[in-house]
C-alpha cells in the first residue's frame, strides 16, 4: 500500500477493543499479509485518513512483533494503540481515559544478590497526536482525560497489595494506568524512526481485588467505548501530511502553514468476546 494513502494503523489487542473502533470505519475491505496476518482497511469519514485495524491478541511480544510486521507491511504515518486499562490512581476512575504520555517498559532490570535492581525504560509518543488529543478531548462531552504516563508489561494486575503493585508504586509513581501491550506498540514505531504513535486506554477497573467483579459490570465494553470515541476524535484533529480535509471542529487560535497544524494551549456494541482473564 503506497504511503501517500495516509494511513493510520490502529492497534487493539482484545475483541472487544476492535469492536469498539469498527463501526467508525463502515465501510471496510480485508487485506491478508503473507504471512498470514490480516487487517480491515476502510475511510474514516470526513478525513483524509485510511484506517487499517488489527486485532493483535495480548502481549508485549506480541504487540512489538507485529506491529512492526503492520508497519513494514502498509507504511502509515501514525500508528494508534486502542483499549483498556486499569487505573492506578484513586483519582482517576472508571470510565475515564488515560492518554499516554510516555509508556513505561516494567520488567527491565537486574537481579543481584541483593535484589532486584530496577532498570526502567520509557518510550515516547507522538508530540503531534499529544497536541490533537488535548485539542480534541476539550469539546467531547462525558470524556475525562488523563494524560499521563503509562505502565505496560506482560501481567495483568488484580491485586493492589501485590509484588509488582508495591513496585510500581516505588519505581513508577508518576504512571497512572497499566495495560500489556502498549510499551511493545510505541517501541516498535519509534525504532521505525519518524512515525508517529500514541495509546488510548480507556479504565476498566482499578488494577484490584474488585476487577473481576467490574469487568462482569461490562466496564470493559465501556471503557473500549471510550477509549475508541476520544482516539477517533484525535484522528478527526491531526491531519495528514498533505491532507485536503481540514481539521474537524477548527479553533480561533489553530493557525494552518502548509501541512502543519500549530495548536494553541493547554487536560454501540455487538457480540464479542475476549475479555482479560484472571
Amino acid at each position: 500500500m503506497p504511503p501517500r494513502d495516509h494511513t493510520v494503523v490502529v492497534l487493539t489487542a482484545l475483541a472487544l477493543e476492535y469492536a469498539a473502533v469498527r463501526p467508525y470505519v463502515p465501510e471496510r475491505e480485508e487485506r491478508v499479509h503473507r504471512d498470514g496476518t490480516r487487517v480491515e482497511v476502510g475511510r474514516l469519514p470526513g478525513t483524509d485518513w485510511q484506517v487499517a485495524l488489527a486485532e493483535l491478541g495480548e502481549g508485549t511480544r506480541t504487540a512489538a512483533s507485529l506491529t512492526t510486521r503492520i508497519i513494514d507491511w502498509l507504511e502509515p504515518e501514525a500508528v494508534l494503540f486502542v483499549g483498556v486499562a486499569g487505573s492506578l490512581k484513586r483519582d482517576i476512575g472508571l470510565g475515564d481515559v488515560v492518554i499516554g504520555t510516555k509508556v513505561y517498559g516494567i520488567h527491565g532490570g537486574k537481579l543481584t544478590p541483593t535484589g532486584f535492581e530496577v532498570r526502567p525504560e520509557a518510550w515516547p509518543v507522538s508530540n503531534a497526536l499529544l497536541s490533537a488529543a488535548r485539542s480534541a478531548v476539550r469539546d467531547m462531552d462525558g470524556v475525562r482525560a488523563h494524560f499521563k504516563p503509562i505502565a505496560s508489561g506482560d501481567v495483568v494486575l488484580a491485586d493492589a497489595e501485590s509484588d509488582i503493585a508495591r513496585h510500581l508504586r516505588e519505581h513508577y509513581n508518576d504512571a497512572a494506568a497499566i495495560e500489556m501491550e502498549g510499551v511493545g506498540a510505541v517501541q516498535a514505531a519509534h525504532l521505525n524512526g519518524q512515525l508517529h504513535a500514541l495509546v488510548v486506554r480507556g479504565i476498566s477497573d482499578h488494577a484490584d481485588a474488585a476487577k473481576s467483579a467490574a469487568d462482569g459490570r461490562g466496564s470493559q465494553e465501556s471503557a473500549a467505548a471510550q477509549a475508541a470515541s476520544v482516539a477517533v476524535a484525535v484522528l478527526r484533529r491531526h491531519r495528514p501530511q498533505g491532507s485536503s480535509v481540514p481539521e474537524e471542529g477548527p479553533h480561533p487560535g489553530s493557525t494552518y502553514g502548509g501541512d502543519h497544524i500549530d495548536f494553541r494551549g493547554a487536560t454501540f456494541h455487538g457480540p464479542v468476546t475476549g475479555k482479560r482473564q484472571h
